[in-house]
């Protein structure tokens, strides 16, 4: 049985230039063994065709990369038809995967959705430009956690502190942290080191971020701020390599009166565009849904219900929360939906990554999201949440949603042909050395197409003369006519689709 590592810590992997100039540069699937403390203080690639920094970034550790990538989709009656141009995070064409075959490029479309109109895809989701602050934040023995340093000056940071050095974080040694600032999206590295110091009592803690419109872009950065957060540590004050960093990333954001992005790029359920771009993966997909997928084991047919029904899910885990992030990262992935219309009148799924106690009054407007926190007092806030997930543990307070924490027949054979595919993917990565697809393709598409066929089945028969929905319906959607009966009473009310559900002489509208 092949076996992959579900390891996904702190930079396990490492950006690689590409030998051709026209060929996009990609995360190495097996990164060499690095020595974590004596990397080359000068180990720095400067982008091609960017502003020079005025000043010398001295052991930045970053390097960019571009990928010039199109994704289209064509819904059909049967299923969606995924069109892809370019190279995956293999450096290789993407080939055929769950079913749904890969074809030569079309183009992508209309710009109408994409939220700064006028601008081309490249010009919005291309990682360049896209940095909208940087930060140290350090840890003060008397006045605790507090931002040291920021680029601009002026920008409003209020609680970015907390949120760049989890509680708990004094227990362990390093950690990377997604969050949600406002309508910015934020990537922390921290790091903590032990000193001779009576002052800093033993343990010196800092963390250095950037802010960005896009969550899905900032993984590109972790090794600068990795390598960042070490320098801090060890020279404390040292800000020219991110003076630079800024001054070469700083975001070209549209005006908008108040200077702030007016809309936020977030997941999109209704467009394939953005959720399948290569260019839109918030980490290298080595350890992150293999990782999840191990973890979770057949609940995630448990999660993916929870998703598709918009329900506010919060992850507890106690640190490093970087991982947990990830997770928040693939439960978004389980509500894709690419069919035209689809999920317009729902809220939208969004990711808030790591939360603490200061986003008490923003998650108490938000009607559907998924987060996580290392901070146990949320467990006791029921009015925040509808889904509470400690460790593997699964659990809701709301007895309308108890039933869907079983898992039945069919989920347990949705989710052995997720396990078969995706042994049968490692199988031919590692015996043929078939490297042109990954996990998180498959992952993705495996539950978009999940999701395309429920829809596409409820959309025809909503549209038909006899709008109801039978047993041999419900079980051609993959589903449970019993198991799966107060999902999809859920589904039909969430989504607005005005169907009888007719199971065992039971119906409901």
């Amino acid at each position: 049985m092949v076996k992959q590592s579900d390891r996904a810590p702190l930079l396990d992997w490492e950006e690689i230039p590409p030998p051709d100039p026209n060929q996009a540069a990609q995360p190495a699937l097996h990164p060499p063994l690095r020595e974590e403390e004596d990397a080359p203080a000068e180990k720095s690639s400067k982008p091609a065709g960017r502003r020079t920094p005025s000043g010398t970034a001295a052991g930045t550790g970053w390097s960019t990369s571009t990928v010039d990538t199109t994704i289209s989709c064509s819904p059909t009656k049967s299923g969606t038809a995924v069109i892809v141009s370019g190279n995956g995070n293999s450096g290789r064409p993407l080939t055929q995967i769950c079913g749904l075959g890969w074809h030569r490029p079309e183009p992508l479309g209309s710009d109408r959705n994409l939220p700064f109109p006028g601008l081309s895809v490249r010009d919005q989701w291309e990682e360049k430009d896209q940095i909208v602050s940087v930060f140290v934040v350090t840890f003060d023995t008397r006045s605790g956690n507090m931002v040291e340093w920021c680029l601009p000056h002026d920008i409003n940071l209020d609680g970015v502190e907390f949120k760049s050095i989890a509680s708990g974080s004094h227990r362990i040694n390093s950690d990377f942290i997604y969050f949600r600032k406002g309508c910015y999206f934020g990537l922390a590295c921290f790091a903590n080191m032990p000193v001779d110091s009576e002052l800093e009592r033993g343990a010196r803690m800092k963390s250095v971020g950037i802010l960005s419109p896009s969550y899905t872009l900032l993984y590109r950065y972790m090794h600068f701020l990795e390598n960042q957060v070490r320098l801090q540590l060890k020279s404390p004050g040292q800000y020219s390599p991110l003076e630079a960093f800024y001054e070469d990333k700083k975001a070209v954001l549209p005006p908008a009166g108040n200077g702030l992005v007016t809309a936020c790029p977030t997941w999109s359920v209704t467009s394939i565009n953005r959720c399948m771009h290569p260019e839109m993966k918030i980490t290298h997909p080595a350890g992150c849904m293999s990782q999840f997928i191990q973890f979770f084991g057949e609940q995630i047919m448990v999660l993916w219900k929870f998703a598709l029904l918009r329900k506010r899910i919060l992850i507890f885990s106690p640190p490093p929360v970087g991982v947990v992030c990830y997770r928040v990262y693939c439960c978004c992935c389980l509500a894709n939906v690419s069919l035209p219309g689809i999920g317009v009148s729902v809220p939208e799924l969004r990711p808030f990554f790591y939360i603490n106690i200061a986003d008490i009054t923003t998650l108490e407007k938000e009607m559907s999201y998924v987060a996580c926190t290392t901070e146990k007092i949320f467990e006791d806030k029921k009015g925040l949440y509808d889904v509470y997930i400690d460790n593997q543990n699964v659990k809701t307070h709301r007895s309308h949603l108890q039933p869907l924490l079983r898992v039945n027949a069919a989920d347990k054979e949705k989710y052995r042909k997720l396990s078969e595919q995706r042994q049968m993917l490692l199988y031919s990565q590692e015996v043929d050395g078939d490297c042109t697809t990954n996990e998180e393709d498959l992952f993705i598409l495996f539950f978009m197409e999940l999701n395309n066929r429920i829809f596409q089945t409820l959309s025809d028969i909503a549209g038909s003369n006899d709008p109801t929905l039978t047993a041999e319906h419900v079980r051609a959607m993959g589903l449970d006519p019993q198991g799966d009966r107060s999902f999809l009473v859920d589904l039909l009310e969430v989504y607005g689709l005005d169907i009888t559900l007719v199971i065992d002489n039971l119906c409901c509208h």
